[in-house]
């Protein structure tokens, strides 16, 4: 039972990792990339999109918090 709790965890932290909000547009962008596609259409710019928003986010964040200390 050790194993699947030390399992489970790291995948946990290997996934969401430090901010729970970046490993959400992850969830969110990817598989409305993958519907998109496979309904026909053009969403070629929604993963580009999604990790520069992304992106913007997470050095804003760090920024943020670099900035109180």
């Amino acid at each position: 039972m050790k194993f699947l709790s030390r399992f489970a965890r790291f995948w946990y932290d290997f996934i969401v990792g430090d901010d729970w909000r970046l490993a959400m547009g992850v969830v969110i962008a990817v598989p409305a990339a993958y519907v998109g596609a496979h309904g026909g259409v053009n969403v070629w710019w929604l993963l580009p999109l999604a990790v520069t928003m992304l992106l913007s986010l997470s050095v804003g964040l760090t920024a943020r918090k670099a900035r109180r200390h």
